[in-house]
């Protein structure tokens, strides 16, 4: 997949000593709360920005929307007492002119917005010729064309200052976590636009507070950028997302419990990191090699069933296959999931070559 997206390096989304924080309550919900809760972020030297939503995209009418844009003044409000860089989520063309005229330093796009370009493009002919960087969330489900398609969007206007927000993804079974991280998303994202910076959401991954380290700590591990994460004065009180925001002693407990690790070794480490890169290049080349082998063998299979007047899939063998390889694959170690989705990966090919042989017998 190409990509079309000019990005300047954004000296706002770095810091020489710490990656980017950015953090704040869910929601701006008081004067005395979006007051209290900076002021105590502020004493955390590697905050540099202060989030708070003030309009919220409730599922239901009947839940806490935000007080809108008579927050925008107790921002203004904290951003003179602390210094602080504030930072909101916008969903519309006007909440974009409140910001401005407000002294927003930067913006959001939240997950429900990227997944209609629709109203990504309205926001980005709103941002035309605006300075400020932006931020864009990953939409709701596991869609990279989606949200690279908005990050174009708000680039094609001439935004050059954007970053991506890794939020994780909706799914029926997200197991402990509120989003599913699906970390290959973001590190496929990189992989397109190398130089396009990443930060971590690991509140809405989470959506619990004794998951928060480990998303944060892994979201570094995997060299991301920074961490949005989210912080409140009392969040038991909180009217949005209670159970996901910290207290900002807890929030400067763990920034200073995350391991930064280095991109880059000693010259030894490099050399021997080579060395050993290269023994993984020749067993991958290996790996091709019989791959190849196998599908020919496939091939083989596919044209004499056609022959015969064989159906394609036969799920005893299927069975028996996938029974005997995990069985094989744990006796070596290898982990049981990676296995089953290797193993289910093949099979869906197999099927796709013994198709096609039975549609025009064309390979």
């Amino acid at each position: 997949m190409s990509t079309n997206i000019d990005i300047s390096t954004i000296e706002d989304f770095k810091s020489s000593d710490f990656p980017l924080v950015i953090a704040g309550p869910c929601s701006a919900e008081s004067q005395e709360q979006v007051m209290q809760t900076a002021i105590e972020l502020a004493k955390i030297s590697k905050v540099k920005y202060y989030r708070a939503g003030l309009w919220k995209p409730r599922t239901r009418p009947d839940g806490f929307e935000g007080v809108g844009s008579a927050a925008l003044p107790w921002l203004e409000e904290a951003k003179k007492e602390t210094g602080l860089k504030m930072v909101v989520e916008v969903a519309k063309p006007k909440h974009i002119e409140k910001c401005l005229g407000a002294g927003i330093d930067m913006v959001w796009i939240g997950a429900r917005t990227t997944a209609n370009p629709f109203s990504v493009q309205e926001l980005a002919e709103a941002l035309r010729g605006v300075k400020i960087p932006v931020l864009v969330k990953n939409p709701l489900h596991p869609d990279i064309k989606l949200w690279i398609g908005a990050l174009e969007r708000i680039n094609a206007v001439g935004i050059t200052k954007i970053a991506a927000v890794h939020r994780g993804f909706f799914n029926y079974d997200n197991g402990p976590y509120r989003n599913l991280p699906m970390w290959e998303i973001p590190i496929e994202l990189k992989r397109l636009i190398p130089n396009l910076p990443i930060i971590c959401d690991p509140s809405h991954i989470s959506g619990r507070r004794e998951l928060l380290f480990e998303i944060a700590q892994k979201s570094f591990d995997l060299a991301m950028d920074g961490l949005m994460i989210e912080s409140h004065i009392n969040p038991s009180n909180a009217k949005t997302d209670a159970a996901q925001q910290l207290k900002p002693a807890d929030l400067k407990t763990l920034l200073n419990n995350l391991i930064i690790r280095k991109e880059y070794g000693s010259n030894d480490f490099e050399i021997m990191l080579e060395n050993i890169r290269r023994e993984v290049d020749d067993i991958d080349s290996e790996l091709l090699q019989i791959l190849y082998r196998r599908m020919g063998k496939i091939e083989e299979i596919g044209r004499y069933k056609k022959e015969n007047n064989i159906t394609i899939l036969q799920i005893d063998r299927l069975r028996k296959m996938i029974k005997s390889r995990l069985k094989t694959g744990n006796e070596l170690g290898l982990d049981n999931k990676f296995l089953l989705k290797l193993l289910q990966l093949v099979h869906k090919e197999s099927i796709q070559i013994q198709t096609k042989i039975m549609n025009d017998d064309k390979l």
